[in-house]
Formats: C-alpha cells, structure tokens, sequence
C-alpha cells in the first residue's frame, strides 16, 4: 500500500522545484515549449472551459438564474489545486467568489501574480498554500481539476470525501482514467526515465471514483472526457443527493 504521505511529499517538492518551471511554461502563454507540452496545455485549456460552460450553462442547480455568465455571479466556488489560476481567475473574472488553493508555494505565488494582472478587483479571490485536506468552509461548489493523477485510489478517496464535506451542492473532479490503452502508454513512458519525469501517475477506474462519491450522498449529473494525443481526463460532475 502507498503512503499517502509520501506522494503528498513528493508532489509538494516537485511542484516547488523542477515541476514548477515545467508547468508554468505549460499552463502559460509562451512559445518555448515542446509539442508534447503544448499538447497538453491544449487539453488542460480544454477541460477548464468545459468546467466554466457547465457553471454558466447550470440554470437547474441555481434556481432562478438565466443561463449564462449570471450564474457564475457570487456562486461560491472552492478551487483546490489552482495551480496557476487557470480556472480561479477567469471564473473571479466572471463573478464568483473564489476560494483557490494549492499545496505549491510557488504555484499559489505565480497564481496571485497572473491575478493582479489580469483582475483590476480582486476581492472576489483569495489565494492560499494548502494541502487539499486541511481546505476548510463551506461553498456552493468545489471543483478539484488534474490532482488524482497523483494519488492512489484509496488516498483519491479520503481525498473526495474531504471535498464531498465543503460542498453543499456541486462536486466537480477530474482524473486520468484507468483504460487498457493508458496503461500500455504509462508503461512505455516508464522506459524513459529522465529531468522531465514527473511524480506518480495514478489512473482510476471511472466505476470506482463514481462509487465513492455515491458513497459521501452525491449522484452523478454530468460527465465529459478530454483526449489529446498527451493529455486524457476523465471530468464527472456530481450533485449532492
């Protein structure tokens, strides 16, 4: 059995050293990165705007709210791994009340400073350095995108049912799903050790992670699926029961 706290260690210090510089360039807007990592700054981009359509497409979870960007407005969102503010800012933007955090130092610094630039009122988003299960509160929706690929399915569960506690209505997560042909990619990726090497990679059975939210009382509404030729997340929307 894997020890939580050791993959929690090792994602902590990678994305704080050499993981950090990696996936600023990916999850940023320059031109100096390979065809792998812009690949998977596509599919990334891909299942952020998938998320916001779903948020301001949502007239049924927030009654009386006309569907578009006015059921973003002062929606109460948790986003836990924000990384660099891909989903925090552009949702800040459109008028929910942000609540980011990430286990990365510098990923939560570079957040604040994408932030100030592109926000001219921030009050709206609040940046923190947390592991995701020290996250406390309560909002609307909690959305935790790309951070179970890090983890194994018994740590993934502890995991959503923390979440599962902080919202009151919605639950959106992604994860890298456990098929024959991933597995097989995982394995020759294996063969390559070397600086650009991640942490982990864990994939999970889409059964297992539907079981668990059922589990913490909330059934599933909406599901997607993000495939580029480096990038696969599987994207469930769950409601609570």
């Amino acid at each position: 059995m894997t020890n939580s706290a050791d993959d929690k260690t090792i994602v902590k210090n990678y994305f704080n050293a050499t993981g950090f510089d990696r996936w600023r360039k990916i999850y940023g807007e320059t031109d100096e990165i390979n065809k792998v990592q812009k690949d998977i700054r596509i599919g990334h981009q891909q299942t952020i705007d998938k998320v916001i359509d779903w948020l301001a497409d949502d007239g049924k979870l927030v009654k009386g709210w006309l569907k578009d960007d006015a059921n973003l407005m002062n929606l109460t969102v948790c986003d836990a791994g924000c990384g660099v503010g891909s989903l925090s800012i552009p949702l800040s933007q459109k008028g929910a009340t942000i609540y980011a955090s990430d286990i990365s130092e510098k990923m939560v610094q570079e957040a604040r400073e994408k932030a100030s630039k592109a926000l001219v009122n921030q009050s709206n988003l609040t940046f923190a350095v947390s592991d995701l299960e020290s996250v406390t509160g309560s909002f609307h929706t909690v959305i935790c995108l790309d951070v179970l690929i890090h983890y194994p399915t018994e740590d993934a569960a502890k995991m959503i049912a923390h979440l599962a506690s902080l919202a009151t209505t919605r639950l959106i997560i992604s994860f890298a799903p456990k098929t024959f042909y991933l597995t097989l990619l995982k394995k020759i990726g294996e063969l390559f050790p070397g600086p650009s090497k991640t942490t982990r990679a864990y994939q999970h059975k889409e059964e297992d992670i539907i079981n668990i939210l059922k589990d913490n009382g909330f059934s599933l509404k909406r599901n997607g699926m993000t495939s580029t030729r480096f990038y696969y997340s599987r994207l469930l929307e769950a409601v609570r029961n």
